[in-house]
């Protein structure tokens, strides 16, 4: 599919991808009354299927899975905390402290990445995500509400691990995207058969969570592809249109009408990603 492109555009197409993927999160989350374990449990188990299902009709299971190296393990190790904090977090704070957190995402890989690795980002990546952190600022400004302080650790946590991840594949390309994946997953069902309780689910919410593995499963697969092809802030900063996709998938689901402030501050996340496209330089390694 992507043959014909550079590996900067594979890379922009795949995050933007797993972007509006990622952005129907909520409404999964939104329509079912399971508890946060349950929906880990269910949506993982059929992340893990589909994903093996994907890896052995494109023939790459054995390198996806069984020539996993110490990179891929440490990628499923981070995503899967960063999982496990994902989605209590929306269970013990608002969405909006959530959003926030997530927004310092783009800062935090960069940092990382240039603490780690010594890769230098351009001002523009830098500028954009500021003003990216300020639109996010200004979509959640009025939904904060009081201080929830192990759903807000949840959600750094969330922020830390994803940033993470970013720069592993940054500075491992080859690192397999699916197998990790699928293993992060794995790592989590023993604390969700211990805290959850997933097989007293209705048929109906577990068809939905169903749902939820399959959208899982191509969002990371796609995350961690571009992730492996674009700068750590760049990808970041890419997967925060998820941010401001989620509330129009919200307002054709549920009729929830976005308020003024997330249409300025969508704006403003909009006009950062795309600046940043348009007057990037390549970011270099020291």
């Amino acid at each position: 599919m992507f043959k014909n492109l550079n590996q900067r555009t594979t890379g922009i197409i795949l995050v933007l991808v797993s972007a509006v993927v990622f952005s129907t999160a909520g409404i999964f989350t939104r329509a079912v009354s399971a508890g946060a374990w349950d929906i880990i449990f269910w949506r993982g188990l059929f992340a893990v299927c589909f994903t093996l299902a994907y890896t052995a009709w494109r023939g790459t299971f054995k390198s996806e899975f069984l020539n996993m190296g110490k990179s891929a393990i440490a990628a499923a190790i981070v995503g899967a905390s960063g999982t496990a904090a994902y989605i209590p977090a929306f269970k013990l704070t608002t969405i909006a402290n959530v959003s926030l957190l997530y927004a310092a995402t783009p800062l935090l890989a960069t940092f990382i990445a240039w603490w780690w690795m010594g890769e230098r980002a351009t001002k523009v990546v830098l500028i954009a995500g500021l003003v990216t952190l300020l639109g996010v600022t200004i979509v959640v400004s009025g939904s904060i509400g009081g201080v929830h302080i192990k759903g807000d650790l949840l959600a750094c946590w969330m922020a830390i691990a994803m940033a993470i991840g970013f720069v592993i594949y940054r500075r491992y390309p080859k690192t397999p995207a699916a197998g990790p994946s699928a293993l992060s997953s794995l790592l989590l069902f023993p604390l969700a058969l211990a805290f959850g309780k997933p097989f007293s689910d209705a048929l109906p919410e577990i068809l939905t969570m169903i749902g939820f593995g399959l959208v899982f499963a191509i969002a990371s697969i796609t995350l961690s592809e571009g992730a492996k092809r674009l700068p750590a802030g760049e990808t970041s900063l890419l997967s925060v249109l998820e941010v401001v996709i989620a509330p129009l998938l919200a307002w054709a689901a549920f009729s929830e009408v976005p308020a003024l402030a997330s249409f300025v501050g969508g704006t403003m996340i909009l006009a950062a990603v795309i600046a940043s496209q348009i007057l990037a330089e390549p970011a270099k390694i020291i």
